[in-house]
């Protein structure tokens, strides 16, 4: 049975609201990481799947690097965000032996710097990058830079320590908390009321009285950060200012990066 002129153009009608229905629908692209790795990485890693945010706080002890995370932490969380923190000999693999070469001192700094790069390379793989692929926000209360200032500062060849830390992920920001060594001192014995052996630097013999190896030691890891921040170009924050003003600027940096842009 032939078709009316009516339905005719019904139809016609039909088909060219769908079509102009099609022109006018926007498939929204997955949203894909641009995250990179310093060097060779760790193989069969989907980069573009990592879609949550790195963040990283460098800094001594006594900086106040810990007061801030808590503070990041309860704010990004308080926002929505979900978190995940790693750190320095955090790794359930090798944490527990590292604290004990190291109490024993039996270790040589090859040795020494091997096993703090297991126990991030632990962390790198089985924390860091699950997190990152499930979009959470990762904390990391120190990175590879505080290793591979404290092995060049102990004499270790510097391309070599470099290579050792290839693996490691480019984060998405880096915080250096940059605090005078008298500061840090005050800060430490308000604290504890002791200076410990290996920030002091006493390893390397540079004076038998802690507290000038504290300061002496602590001048040359400063050293290292600035000179580091040149290649790595990570942001260093005066650290000698009070704790709110410090948590302002890094909320407020932080908020860029969430919305997309490196610092």
């Amino acid at each position: 049975m032939p078709h009316s002129p009516r339905s005719k153009v019904a139809s016609k009608k039909r088909e060219h609201r769908k079509a102009e229905f099609r022109t006018k629908l926007k498939v929204t692209p997955p949203i894909l990481s641009t995250k990179k790795f310093y060097g060779h990485g760790i193989p069969e890693i989907s980069l573009e799947k990592l879609t949550g945010k790195l963040i990283v706080l460098e800094g001594a002890d006594g900086s106040g690097r810990s007061t801030q995370i808590r503070g990041l932490v309860d704010w990004l969380e308080g926002n929505g965000h979900a978190t995940v923190q790693v750190g320095i000999k955090r790794s359930t693999l090798v944490s527990e032996e590292l604290e004990r070469a190291q109490g024993g001192n039996i270790l040589s700094q090859t040795t020494m710097s091997l096993f703090y790069a297991t126990d991030f390379a632990d962390q790198l793989e089985n924390i860091i990058i699950p997190s990152l692929k499930a979009g959470f926000i990762v904390i990391a209360d120190r990175y590879i830079y505080t290793l591979m200032a404290r092995d060049l500062v102990r004499g270790m060849n510097r391309h070599w320590v470099k290579n050792l830390y290839s693996m490691a992920l480019i984060p998405d920001a880096v915080y250096y908390l940059n605090v005078s060594p008298q500061q840090l001192i005050q800060r430490n014995l308000a604290k504890t009321q002791s200076l410990d052996f290996w920030e002091s630097g006493m390893d390397l013999g540079m004076t038998r009285d802690m507290f000038d190896s504290f300061v002496q030691y602590q001048h040359k890891m400063q050293q290292e950060f600035l000179r580091m921040q040149k290649a790595y170009k990570f942001k260093v924050i005066d650290g000698d200012r009070n704790l709110d003003a410090i948590y302002e600027e890094l909320k407020t940096s932080i908020n860029h990066v969430l919305a997309g842009n490196r610092e």
